[in-house]
């Protein structure tokens, strides 16, 4: 998680110490995972949007689960039903309004479905953040005028602001963030993680340009720091709103299908607040406001 320092506690003799096991664990479960996200963004196509399809319907069912939200069954089905019509829709050409609606009426089911008013709103917010997740990120692959470029600047900056947070966070340490919330985030991260995503999104960028890629006429290297910036807030922003739903519903993680991270949730806390971005971008591109 972004910026968090661990306690580590006593060793026992004979063994490695538990925060030293977890870090390297970590990493080897992240290296897995971006070399895997990596290729497939290369690849594009359907490999590219099945994962994001795959970690929507996951993430939405781990939010059924942490928030006790019933019927499950019936919820993560319907939820699963109206992502995987939402990509078919977006990759079949289908106008953006009708993808929309696809996810409206999916959202709307879900929320008719939920037995309490309560429920009604978790469910419709999860197949809307569930929604974000799975197709943005597959929206600007697919857009000729951006391609690669721009979901390799969305995992650049999130992973950036991630890996720069934990690493400035352990070392320098300092006055907690928000220890209410996250009783383990640092200032020191969080500036960190702004700093390492500012880099990282102009690098992108900048190699881009060298590598003869098209770039949107507005990504001049001012805004595109300026837009890394932006999504790095936005990303600490997401971490510690599902650091307070954790806390909320009593659990440490949101799953176990990740060794070292914890679910799908906890890795596209941060994401999901990102895409929203990218995808308001989107919206104002696809209406002509800006380039």
């Amino acid at each position: 998680m972004v910026g968090e320092t661990r306690v580590t506690p006593p060793a026992v003799p004979g063994a490695r110490p538990s925060g030293r096991r977890e870090l390297w664990l970590r990493v080897a479960s992240g290296v897995v995972l971006g070399a895997g996200i990596i290729a497939a963004l290369v690849y594009g196509g359907w490999p590219f949007a099945g994962i994001w399809l795959a970690a929507g319907i996951i993430g939405f069912a781990e939010w059924v689960v942490m928030s006790r939200t019933e019927p499950r069954e019936v919820l993560i089905a319907l939820g699963a039903a109206t992502l995987a019509a939402l990509l078919l829709c977006q990759r079949g050409g289908a106008p953006a309004l009708a993808c929309i609606a696809v996810l409206l009426l999916g959202a709307a089911a879900c929320a008719t479905v939920a037995r309490t008013p309560g429920g009604r709103m978790r469910a419709l917010a999860g197949v809307l953040g569930a929604g974000a997740v799975a197709s943005v990120p597959v929206a600007l692959r697919d857009d000729p005028a951006i391609g690669l470029v721009g979901p390799a600047w969305m995992f650049a900056v999130v992973w950036s602001t991630d890996i720069a947070a934990f690493f400035a966070g352990r070392k320098i340490g300092g006055p907690k963030l928000m220890p209410r919330v996250s009783p383990n985030k640092t200032w020191s991260g969080a500036i960190g993680g702004l700093v390492g995503a500012v880099a990282a999104g102009t690098l992108v960028a900048v190699a881009a340009d060298l590598a003869g890629m098209s770039l949107p006429s507005a990504a001049s290297l001012p805004v595109v720091a300026g837009a890394s910036a932006l999504a790095s807030v936005l990303s600490q922003a997401g971490d510690l709103f599902e650091s307070g739903l954790k806390r909320r519903y009593g659990v440490k993680d949101s799953g176990k299908i990740i060794p070292g991270h914890g679910g799908v949730m906890d890795r596209l806390d941060g994401f999901f607040a990102v895409a929203v971005l990218a995808g308001l971008y989107l919206a104002l591109r696809g209406g002509g406001l800006i380039t």
